[in-house]
């Protein structure tokens, strides 16, 4: 298939989401109303007993959450393509003479469209409450990229999980687990106060990369200690080869669960 027919089932399949969130205003307030309700919990309620070394805590918990933001495309997306399942849309897409990666892709972009006015939209919130962007322009939409990145990569992991589940209320369920995995990171506490097993595991978590490159290039408080994990020393880079990794595992696994539902 000819390059200019994958982009346009890219954008067919984009400009389909999209309009599904424009007639569903209740998701985006859903992604919205949950980092705005931790920002108020954490950062004024358990805040006020939270001591940050070199800032205060609603600048230590800026970064995390937006971190949350790209997290949070995991549970929608599953949710939307175990609908697509469950409706036929699945199916009525794979007998048409459209390019399968270029139907995902499309999913994955729209997702990232959306990413995009959420975290504006959450970063405008935490400019409210206090936050500030320490750092240079250039740092801080480096910060925004890696997040963008990020939500994008994990759209595939939930484009997969949903394909695999089959079902909305199983992908819906599912999603739940989704919250453990981003609460055990450095995103609303240091990792140094940690036991050293549950350390090891939250050092190492793709999520608390992101949270920590965002902290640098943010310039907010609250860096890696000189014996933290690899990862966290070399955020950056750490994002970067887990966002690679990641693509290489999930893109084929999605686009031959896509290909092969159902045979």
């Amino acid at each position: 298939m000819r390059p200019r027919h994958a982009l346009s089932d890219t954008t067919t399949l984009a400009t389909r989401i999209l309009l599904y969130y424009r007639h569903s205003p209740g998701l985006i307030i859903v992604s919205l109303a949950t980092p705005a309700l931790l920002v108020l919990v954490f950062g004024y309620v358990f805040g006020s007993a939270m001591d940050v070394p070199g800032g205060n805590y609603r600048e230590y918990l800026m970064p995390g959450l937006l971190a949350l933001v790209a997290v949070n495309s995991v549970m929608p997306t599953m949710v939307g393509s175990a609908r697509d399942v469950g409706l036929g849309v699945t199916d009525r897409l794979r007998s048409m003479p459209v390019s399968r990666p270029a139907l995902l892709l499309g999913q994955a972009v729209a997702d990232a469209v959306v990413g995009v006015l959420v975290l504006i939209a959450v970063s405008a919130l935490g400019l409210v409450v206090g936050w500030r962007i320490r750092d240079g322009a250039a740092d801080a939409l480096t910060a925004f990229a890696l997040l963008v990145l990020f939500r994008f990569v994990l759209t595939w992991v939930g484009i997969h999980l949903g394909l695999l589940a089959g079902r909305e209320d199983v992908a819906g369920q599912l999603g739940v687990l989704t919250l453990p995995i981003a609460m055990v990171t450095n995103a609303f506490v240091p990792t140094e106060g940690m036991p050293t097993w549950l350390r090891v595991i939250a050092e190492w978590n793709p999520i608390s990369a992101l949270v920590a490159a965002c902290r640098d290039l943010f310039g907010n408080p609250a860096g890696p200690t000189a014996d933290a994990a690899l990862p966290l020393r070399h955020p950056v880079a750490a994002t970067l080869i887990w966002s690679a990794a990641l693509l290489a595992i999930f893109v084929p696994l999605a686009v031959r669960r896509f290909e092969t539902h159902g045979r």
